[in-house]
Parts: C-alpha cells; sequence; structure tokens
C-alpha cells in the first residue's frame, strides 16, 4: 500500500511536469503575431496598473521566472525576458498578474506571504520529531510529526487560488491592453494552465506522502 502511494505520487508529479515542459516547448517555437517580449509585455502591464516603481530584471535558469514582493521586483528567465514567444507573453503577464496582487493586497496571497515562516518552521520540526519517533517506536510522538508536516498542505491549498487568479488576471490585461491576437488568448490560457496543474500535482502528492506517513505509523503501532 505504501509503495503504492510513493508511486502514485512520484506519477502525479512527473506527469505534470512532463505536461508543462511539453506545452512550454511547444509555445517556446511559437512567435506572438505583435512580436513583443517578455520584457516588453511585463513593462506594459506594469505601467498601465500603476506599478512604474516595479523594475522587471532578467536572471538565470529556465523557468526561474517569479515575482519577489520584498524588493518589488519580476524576475524573468532570459528565455522569457528576451523571448518573443506565446510562452514568454504568458510566463511574464502571469508574474505580473503577482505584482498586481500583492499592489491590491489579494486576501489569499497575504495570507500565504504570512504563514510562509509558520510553515517553514513547522516542517522542519516536523521532520525531527517524526524520525525521533519512529526510531524510538513512539506512535504519537511520530504522529506530531506527520501533522506539523501536514502543515504543507495548507501552504499548498492557499497557493492554488493565487496562482489561478495570477493567471486569469493575465489573460484578461492580455486581452484588455490588446497585447495579444484574440487567436492568442486560448493558446496562453493553455500555457498558463498547464502551468498551474503542476500545483494541483503537487498538493495531491503531498496529501499522498503524509497519507503514506500515517500508515507506516499506524502499521508500526500495531
Amino acid at each position: 500500500m505504501e509503495l503504492g502511494l510513493l508511486l502514485l505520487s512520484f506519477l502525479l508529479v512527473l506527469g505534470a511536469q512532463l505536461l508543462v515542459s511539453g506545452t512550454y516547448s511547444k509555445y517556446s517555437t511559437t512567435e506572438n503575431k505583435k512580436r513583443l517580449t517578455g520584457f516588453d509585455v511585463a513593462r506594459e502591464i506594469l505601467d498601465r496598473n500603476g506599478l512604474k516603481n516595479i523594475t522587471i530584471v532578467e536572471t538565470k535558469g529556465k523557468m526561474t521566472d517569479h515575482y519577489d514582493p520584498r524588493r518589488k521586483v519580476v524576475r524573468l528567465s532570459s528565455e522569457v525576458y528576451h523571448g518573443t514567444t506565446i510562452s514568454s507573453v504568458a510566463i511574464a503577464a502571469h508574474e505580473c498578474g503577482h505584482a498586481i496582487q500583492h499592489n491590491k493586497k489579494y486576501a489569499p496571497l497575504m495570507i500565504r506571504n504570512t504563514i510562509v515562516p509558520v510553515v517553514n518552521l513547522a516542517s522542519r520540526i516536523g521532520y525531527v520529531v517524526l524520525v525521533i519517533g519512529i526510531l524510538a517506536s513512539a506512535f504519537n510522538v511520530a504522529l506530531i510529526g506527520i501533522i506539523l508536516l501536514a502543515a504543507t498542505l495548507v501552504f499548498q491549498l492557499i497557493t492554488l487560488p493565487v496562482e489561478f487568479n495570477a493567471s486569469s488576471r493575465a489573460i484578461r490585461i492580455l486581452e484588455k491592453e490588446k497585447l495579444i491576437e484574440t487567436s492568442e488568448k486560448q493558446p496562453v490560457k493553455n500555457m498558463l494552465t498547464a502551468a498551474a496543474l503542476t500545483y494541483v500535482a503537487s498538493l495531491i502528492s503531498n496529501m499522498l506522502e503524509i497519507l503514506r506517513l500515517f500508515l507506516i505509523n499506524n502499521r508500526n503501532r500495531d
């Protein structure tokens, strides 16, 4: 049973990664009709939403794009920063969606940012308590460790609306500001949906892992 859960968890994450990689590869060779770079799109979106104070910088690596709320910086990978593809436009717009969320104090984002330190601490302590509980054959101690680890599920649950909302904002803004043609809406949506599904897969995978640990601990109790 435990091995089956582990395998299912692995396959879920792998499947989601393959989906987003395949979708990214497909649209990373499809030029957007306006020939706008990821930087162009990001700058336009931020400026038109009153966020001229937010800077856009190029960062190394592939799919390393993110918004840094502490420094108020949108970081785009080189491929997205300079790229004029559908993928570049979609990713740049998505990250700007996070910047807009932060500016508007979007509740799920604010909650997520607030609980990050607590979740990180609970996760670190949870692993230690779990190992101690298993080694000492102390069921209740190990159970406490598992419960602490489950705090990551709360973080992942809150992350889902944050990511889906950023994607929906991105699509609306791209259309409203006429940064994409009507025919490009679906490809952009496909790209963002594939990326969002990785968060869903990660949540389910983590749930299965927590269940697996619970079953192992319960078996040791017997």
